[in-house]
């Protein structure tokens, strides 16, 4: 009878390891690599370690095995998941250690446990914080009573445990991405209210483009500072940058020369625009070098001095330039800002010492306030002779949103130009299906040579067809070319594979038999007859979908409590359709659902994300415990609801909902 592998530290210490999003990866790849005999023993693990990328992009198959063997001579032992945890540990250690380089290989799978005690934050950053927050929300009617908070202490981070604040900052940095309706906002909140409000938080944080794979509703409730800090950065530096673009800000087509370097001025994340606008002022003075970073090339302060002398003669000051003292350079910098009515945040100090955070929302207070561009420019017909397709431009953002939420190696500012190389594509595909990319023949960034691009993205293409997306005409080169239309075709299935995958993987529902869009179909108006309304869609491109009727009703019926029907408007007018469709986001993300669509997206019925909208809410439901499910749905209705869904027709086309 074989045994177990031995664990030599505690299974608490050893998950500690590990962040919560690591462990539900690996847990994912041991049980992806469990399922293929029923058991997975140490033999079965030396030939499948190699499919964890972390593993197999720096040791060979026999490398492997040659290490688990002489950890184990026992091949027969049978493999729990501990044990699995503390293999992978210990190839990775090998792994980083043959590279002769630890520090740059070894990823966060190595390092130890943490406590909030071990990390230190920004006294400074907090304070630029509070001031920002204290300025945007003062007007606010329910945190009035709580501010001006004093960034001397710690308030902050006891004010953000119910949720309020930063579901409000979202809506500063992004207007009109929380339904405010939605946010639980009485003086004393339950337990339950202040999850809400950090759930609903976390998905619109997400949805807005902050990365939060390792922040939890528990960090909030802790008042974890660092992580506080962490996400309050991120929604700050959105709401500051959200002008750095051609559409808020036509001017900046100032900045180039034709229209083939508008549309790369298009694909540039804003701080890249901030740069660029910044070393274009720069060029109309006596400043002769570039600035390529918000950090060292800026502590000396003689950028700033500068910059501002051009946006502003009629403050300049002579001594500013004048002054050998940084120190000093910076105080009279930040003077001149103020006579300027620059809003800043930051000290001298912050600038001498390089704080790249704080530097950059400086250069951003100075843009919105005054960014020297020309009001009338005769470079803005260019932007008359580039395709404005709003549809393209939504949908960019959602799969973009969608990829930077999963926790890959890079965030991505744009889909068209950021998964050229392949390499991000083959991360997300590993996170949605674990194991399927062959890390051994990928090339990892920098790669300048082109072939190797194609390379990974023919691998792209070729795990597409393996995983049965409809791929006629796409191949390898045309994502190194960034052809946009097959980008998102590809994207489109790779979205819908994930949300059916995580779907069929609740094996108690799905009997780990295919999901498709004809059952997620039939669940919702199976759920929504039940609740004992008439309401019903009869595909996902039904216009009385517009309405958000039918959206509000499904809501109520997973979650009764979830929908105030005295906020529920006919949805009539163009106006009604809106508040509906807000609310519905708000609520679903408040009760747990990753979403990425905009309130347009259900106002105008856009299929796609009328299909991505109600799988994550069934998705939520089927995760919840049998005893937090409502009271009107039995075991038996779910039980024999779930296995007529798993015997139905897997005839995709009867949903209209496949890629055109």
């Amino acid at each position: 009878m074989s045994g177990y592998v031995g664990i030599l530290v505690s299974d608490a210490c050893l998950q500690n390891q590990f962040t919560q999003v690591e462990l539900r990866s690996l847990k994912s790849h041991f049980t992806s690599m469990r399922r293929e005999s029923g058991k997975l023993t140490l033999g079965d693990l030396a030939s499948r370690m190699s499919r964890l990328k972390a593993v197999g992009e720096n040791l060979s198959d026999q490398e492997t095995t040659d290490f688990i063997a002489a950890l184990y001579p026992n091949f027969n032992d049978e493999v729990d998941f501990e044990s699995f945890l503390k293999v992978h540990l210990k190839l990775h250690a090998h792994a980083s250690s043959r590279t002769g380089n630890p520090a740059k290989n070894s990823s966060a799978f190595l390092k130890a446990a943490t406590t909030t005690l071990l990390h230190t934050i920004s006294e400074s950053e907090k304070a630029s914080y509070v001031a920002h927050i204290n300025n945007y929300l003062a007007q606010d009617g329910f945190l009035n009573k709580y501010l001006p908070i004093d960034p001397s202490s710690n308030d902050l981070f006891e004010i953000v445990k119910d949720g309020v604040l930063l579901c409000k900052l979202i809506n500063v940095a992004v207007p009109g991405t929380i339904d405010e309706r939605a946010i639980n906002t009485k003086r004393l909140l339950n337990p339950w209210e202040r999850n809400e409000n950090h759930t609903l938080c976390l998905n619109s944080a997400k949805a807005i483009g902050c990365t939060v794979v390792n922040i939890g509703t528990q960090d909030f409730i802790e008042g974890r500072r660092h992580l506080v800090l962490g996400l309050i950065s991120q929604i700050i530096k959105i709401q500051l940058l959200a002008d750095l673009n051609l559409k808020k800000t036509p001017q900046l087509v100032e900045l180039v020369d034709d229209s083939k370097d508008v549309e790369e001025l298009m694909s540039l994340p804003p701080e890249k625009i901030l740069l660029r606008w910044m070393n274009y002022q720069l060029k109309k003075s006596s400043y002769k070098k570039i600035v390529t970073n918000f950090s060292t090339d800026v502590k000396d302060a003689e950028a700033y001095a500068h910059l501002l002398n051009v946006l502003a003669p009629e403050h300049s000051n002579p001594s500013t330039l004048a002054v050998k003292d940084p120190l000093q350079r910076a105080k009279l910098v930040l003077d001149l800002a103020d006579r300027m009515g620059c809003k800043r945040y930051l000290t001298a100090k912050d600038i001498v010492d390089g704080s790249p955070n704080l530097n950059l929302a400086f250069v951003a207070h100075i843009f919105q306030h005054r960014n020297g561009l020309s009001t009338q420019t005769k470079q803005i017909s260019f932007l008359e002779t580039l395709p404005d397709d709003a549809q393209v431009s939504r949908e960019e953002r959602v799969f973009r949103f969608w990829i930077n939420s999963l926790g890959n190696s890079t965030y991505i500012d744009n889909v068209f130009e950021d998964l050229r190389n392949g390499w991000i594509l083959l991360e997300t595909l590993d996170k949605v299906s674990p194991g399927i990319v062959n890390w051994k023949v990928a090339n990892k960034p920098p790669i300048k040579l082109p072939f190797k691009k194609v390379e990974n993205c023919n691998q792209v293409v070729k795990i597409g067809k393996q995983l049965k997306f409809s791929l006629v005409n796409i191949a390898g080169n045309d994502i190194v070319q960034g052809n946009k239309k097959l980008i998102l075709a590809y994207l489109w299935q790779l979205m819908r594979f994930n949300i059916l995958q995580l779907l069929k993987n609740l094996r108690s529902h799905s009997h780990g038999k295919e999901i498709t869009d004809v059952d997620i179909l039939r669940w919702a108006n199976t759920k929504v007859s039940n609740s004992g309304s008439q309401s019903r869609m009869d595909s996902f491109k039904d216009k009385s979908l517009s309405d958000g009727i039918f959206f509000l009703e499904l809501l109520s019926a997973v979650q009764p409590r979830s929908v105030n029907w005295s906020l529920v408007t006919k949805g009539v007018t163009d106006e009604q359709k809106k508040m509906n469709a807000t609310y519905i986001i708000s609520i679903a993300r408040k009760l747990g659902c990753s979403i990425f669509l905009l309130p347009e997206d259900i106002i105008e019925v856009n299929q796609k994300m009328m299909l991505t909208l109600t799988a994550s809410i069934m998705y939520w439901f089927l995760k919840q415990p049998v005893e937090e499910k409502p009271a009107a749905t039995s075991d038996s209705e779910n039980g024999s609801q779930m296995e007529t869904l798993s015997n139905s027709t897997t005839d995709d086309s009867a949903s209209e909902s496949s890629v055109e």
